[in-house]
């Protein structure tokens, strides 16, 4: 009953840890005014010592990004080991007294609460020491979800990837479709983190129905995700039909501004519009604790989306027509696609003197044509060994 308690509370907002993470992130990211970053620390300050997080407090302290106090870390320590003294006792009554699911508890317990005060190490060897004290694969999954939140606090990625893999294994020895949608959340913004929008696009499609990882961050955040992965990841089609058109995200998309306008209008075509979007769209993602790393990145693959959709209808357009297009100068289109060409991002060349863009994508009918010879070929190959073997 515990456990379920917990991940009902977790359901509905912010794990702890997490929440704290994402202040100290904006603690520290050269955007934030400082009058924010003042109310930041506070806030950040004050979840520390409430929940006597003595670890985070002297590394935070010695790195000056919170102010530190000597008595206030030895106030924490010495409640640390109250706390910790308590939870063995009750451990020690349970394996005297009590089943296994009772010390299961008890350990579980003393997992949660390292985790509580943000003490990495110990909370992993505790919350391994809870594992060996489990038979349900479900709950062996909830660990791993732990660990995984761990994880994420800390963007330990090397951690995160052993926690979804070993948390794979465990769904196919016999999880429940719950904890399998809620792990498809956890790896997706995994993907999010460490660049793989693509993969990170399909996980969160598949999960849009179903979401419950409130511990994570809330919908909206979801649903903006979804939708900064999708436009870079996704055909035209596609996009249409599992964004766009989709009724989960149109259901809260208006709330955030500016994506609905940078969805919609990069569909449409409206390619003024969207760059405005856009550009309401990149403080959040600069302020966004997994996002930023990758904000340059995720710029250029961005406008490589919309420049090739803009071309993708001519065989040769003007550079005035383009920039009018655009809402830029010629100049800037200029600068830009050349950059993107050299890059082989685009499939176009320049006619300075003419002052046009000429298409040359590669011919789709030529390379269909080949792919067709070459698995004849292979067809060929199998029947004539096949013919061989029936001879024999």
């Amino acid at each position: 009953m515990m456990n379920m308690e917990i991940q009902d509370g977790e359901r509905q907002e912010q794990q702890p840890l997490l929440a704290l993470g994402l202040k100290l992130f904006h603690l520290n990211h050269p955007d934030v005014d400082d009058i924010d970053k003042v109310r930041l620390q506070e806030e950040a300050l004050a979840s520390i010592k409430a929940d006597d997080m003595a670890p985070l407090y002297e590394s935070l302290g010695a790195k000056s990004v919170l102010p530190f106090d000597a008595e206030v870390l030895a106030t924490m320590r010495g409640k640390i080991e109250g706390e910790i003294a308590k939870l063995d006792e009750k451990i020690a009554d349970a394996e005297e007294n009590l089943g296994e699911s009772e010390v299961r508890e008890a350990h579980l317990a003393k997992s949660l609460y390292f985790i509580k005060i943000g003490d990495k190490e110990k909370a992993l060897e505790q919350l391994k020491v809870t594992e060996s004290k489990t038979v349900a694969v479900g709950q062996k999954m909830d660990l791993a979800f732990y660990s995984l939140q761990l994880g994420f606090f800390y963007m330990d990625f090397d951690l995160i990837s052993r926690c979804i893999d070993k948390a794979k294994i465990l769904f196919e020895e016999g999880g429940d479709w719950e904890r399998k949608n809620r792990l498809k959340v956890y790896e997706g913004l995994f993907c999010l983190s460490t660049r793989n929008f693509k993969k990170a696009a399909e996980l969160f499609l598949g999960s849009i129905s179903t979401f419950t990882t409130y511990e994570l961050f809330s919908y909206d955040t979801f649903v903006f995700y979804t939708v900064l992965a999708s436009v870079i990841s996704l055909d035209r089609v596609s996009l249409k039909q599992k964004v766009v058109d989709a009724p989960e995200i149109l259901a809260v998309i208006g709330k955030i501004p500016h994506l609905g306008d940078f969805l919609n209008s990069l569909y449409d075509c409206q390619y003024k519009s969207f760059f405005a979007a856009f550009s309401g769209l990149t403080k959040k993602i600069k302020l966004d604790r997994y996002l930023q790393p990758h904000f340059r990145y995720y710029m250029r693959e961005v406008r490589t989306v919309v420049y090739s959709q803009f071309l993708e209808s001519y065989k040769s357009v003007t550079m005035e027509a383009m920039a009018r297009a655009f809402g830029v100068s010629v100049d800037f289109i200029d600068l830009e696609l050349s950059r993107f060409i050299a890059a082989g991002k685009l499939h176009c060349k320049i006619d300075k003197v003419a002052g046009v863009l000429e298409t040359n994508r590669p011919d789709a009918k030529n390379a269909l044509y080949q792919a067709t010879i070459k698995q004849g070929d292979f067809l060929l190959n199998r029947i004539q060994k096949l013919s061989r073997i029936i001879d024999m």
